[in-house]
Parts: structure tokens; C-alpha cells; sequence
């Protein structure tokens, strides 16, 4: 596991920026955390560094948005489903499996259908500072893994 502290929104979005710009078909993140906790500001700079022009917007409604940049985004929020199983009315593996990257908002909650090779991050508040920000990289697979060192590597360098 790899931890990442950002001190704004700003930071939180630019570490976004940064994974999105390394980002390949067929990369799946699954976002965790609690309401407010910065999810969708990631997933912004995530469309950011994917070159997505326009303001990446939550999905909570409408479930799955989708992106074009340098490769194609889709961005899910699970919240709304009642059951994990509800994700095959959407067509998920086209999502999952497609020519873009994946990004799941709450993806817990359809935890049984997540891919094996995967990058989850978790992000968590302060009890310190409200703007503060821990977040967790768990990688699953070596592509995850070698996405993570990488995005460590621009982050530690402060690009």
C-alpha cells in the first residue's frame, strides 16, 4: 500500500492529473471513501490528465459518464444501486473490459464484479484539517503495480 497526503482540493485534483496522465486502455480505478471525501475532485484531474476538455461530473444520476481525451474515460458511481447485480443491467464489461479507463465512484458496493487487475484508492479526511486528505493505493496486478511507481516517482519529484 502506498499513502499519499494532499493539504487542498488543488492537490487532491493535481495528484488526479498526474494518474490520469499515465493512464491506459483497459486501466480500472476503484475509488473508496465517504461522501465529500474528495472522490469526484480526483476523478476531475483524472479526466484532466486524460485530456478531457470540459468539467468531469459526478454520474450519481445517470450512473456512467463517458469521456473522450487522449483514450476514452468512463467514469461510474455505484452509490444508487440498490444491489451489486445491477451493474449487468448497464453493460458493464464493454465499461471494464473496453478501449478506455475505467473510474468506479463507490465501487464496493459492486465489489464481486470489480476486475482482478485493478488500482483501488481509498480516500480518507483528516480529523485534523478539513482540507486534508489521506489517500491509499492498493494495486492489484503488475500493471497497477507499475502505474502506482510511476505516479509515486512524479509525485515525489513534485511535477
Amino acid at each position: 500500500m502506498y499513502k499519499i497526503t494532499t493539504n487542498s482540493a488543488a492537490q487532491t485534483r493535481q495528484l488526479g492529473e498526474t494518474l490520469g496522465s499515465l493512464l491506459q486502455p483497459g486501466d480500472f480505478i476503484s475509488l473508496h471513501g465517504d461522501l465529500g471525501s474528495g472522490k469526484t475532485c480526483l476523478a476531475g484531474g483524472v479526466g484532466n490528465g486524460l485530456g478531457v476538455t470540459g468539467r468531469v461530473k459526478s454520474p450519481t444520476f445517470t450512473l456512467i459518464n463517458e469521456y473522450e481525451g487522449k483514450i476514452p474515460l468512463f467514469h461510474m458511481d455505484a452509490y444508487r444501486l440498490d444491489q451489486p447485480e445491477e451493474i449487468e443491467d448497464l453493460g458493464y464489461e464493454h465499461y471494464f473490459y473496453g478501449p478506455g479507463a475505467t473510474l468506479v465512484e463507490w465501487a464496493g458496493i459492486i465489489e464481486p464484479y470489480l476486475p482482478e487487475c485493478r488500482l483501488d484508492i481509498t480516500i480518507v479526511r483528516s480529523p485534523v484539517s478539513e482540507e486534508e486528505r489521506v489517500i491509499e493505493l492498493v494495486p492489484h496486478g503488475k500493471r497497477h503495480e507499475q502505474l502506482v511507481r510511476e505516479m509515486m516517482r512524479h509525485v515525489c519529484a513534485g511535477d
